[in-house]
This record gives structure tokens, C-alpha cells and sequence, in this order.
């Protein structure tokens, strides 16, 4: 589907307006529960030595154990997981939801 000039492939314009409509729409409508967090543990982790010098993806940064991941990042993660696990506890009526 892609189109050869000269030896070089180039992507066919509705597909970067099809992605970037995608991103666009996946940035605007994040309303899930934790989502600020989620926002806030991804980007930490994308600044991360883990991602930047040892090439590794964000999800195997959060399964990291060796030191490249910073101590904000793994706080962050744990708060995240505590604010998801408050989603499933009936007594969240009554406290309301961890996190933001």
C-alpha cells in the first residue's frame, strides 16, 4: 500500500492523519479512573534511564529490578496499583477513590 519513489517508501498520507486523529482522540478522552496517574507513571518512566540508556520498553521498566528505574517512578507505580485495586473495593463508596 505504500507507494516507491526513487528507492524510498513513504507512507500514504491517510495513514498519519488516521494516526494522529487516533492520538488526538486517545489524549482528549482519557477519563478512566487513575488516569492522571497512569499519565504521570508513564511519562516518568519514558524519562527514565531504563527506556533512555538501556533501551528497554516502559513495561519492562516496571518489572525492572536493577536500579535504573528512579524512586519516584516506583512510587508512582505503587500508588497506581493502589488506586486500580481501590476500584474494586466495595468500600470506595464510602472513602472515595485513591489517587486522582
Amino acid at each position: 500500500m505504500s507507494s516507491e519513489t526513487g528507492g524510498e517508501v513513504r507512507t500514504p498520507d491517510w495513514r498519519l492523519k488516521m494516526s494522529q486523529l487516533y492520538e488526538d482522540t486517545v489524549q482528549q478522552d482519557d477519563n478512566r479512573p487513575c488516569a492522571g496517574l497512569r499519565k504521570e507513571l508513564k511519562a516518568c518512566l519514558q524519562e527514565s534511564d531504563c527506556v533512555k540508556v538501556h533501551h528497554k520498553s516502559a513495561r519492562e521498566c516496571l518489572a525492572a529490578t536493577d536500579g535504573s528505574v528512579p524512586h519516584d517512578c516506583v512510587l508512582l507505580r505503587q500508588t497506581f496499583f493502589e488506586c486500580k485495586r481501590s476500584l474494586l473495593d466495595a468500600r470506595q463508596r464510602f472513602r472515595g477513590r485513591k489517587g486522582y
